[in-house]
């Protein structure tokens, strides 16, 4: 039987963590508080899917490399998937009116639509729609 993982956490260093928080809720996330305190704050992305935000010293305990300076690097992109085009528009629109950055141009490949934006940290994070009702009507007419 294949790997299947009942959940994840991602690590993401911040600089600032309040500034992080607000940015985050500014767009609609909300933070777990069980697993948040002065150090670190729970991202709840989805069911099961978080990302932690970690104050950049507290980050640097858990790993003997380097940290990437995420405003010159890219270190990972988080790649969400919502359910319509609309919501895509209107994370990144969100995202941007409070602080984000743009990051690449939207690509819309009919049946997949994407835009991105970087965070108050510069970490990349890319939103995207994918119709599977036009991928299978792309599938059956191969």
């Amino acid at each position: 039987m294949a790997f299947q993982s009942s959940g994840i956490f991602v690590n993401l260093p911040v600089k600032d963590l309040e500034k992080s928080k607000n940015f985050f809720q500014s767009v609609g996330f909300e933070f777990d508080p069980n697993f948040s305190d002065e150090k670190a704050a729970c991202l709840v992305i989805g069911e099961n899917i978080c990302a932690m935000l970690l104050v950049e010293d507290f980050f640097k305990t858990f790993t003997k490399k380097e940290v990437v300076d995420s405003t010159q690097g890219t270190e990972v992109i988080l790649a969400l998937a919502v359910e319509s085009r609309e919501m895509v528009d209107e994370l990144v629109e969100k995202a941007l009116s409070n602080g984000g950055m743009p990051s690449n141009e939207p690509q819309d490949h009919g049946f997949m639509y994407y835009r991105s934006f970087q965070d108050v940290d510069g970490h990349l994070w890319e939103v995207s729609f994918m119709d599977m009702h036009a991928v299978e009507q792309e599938e059956a007419g191969a």
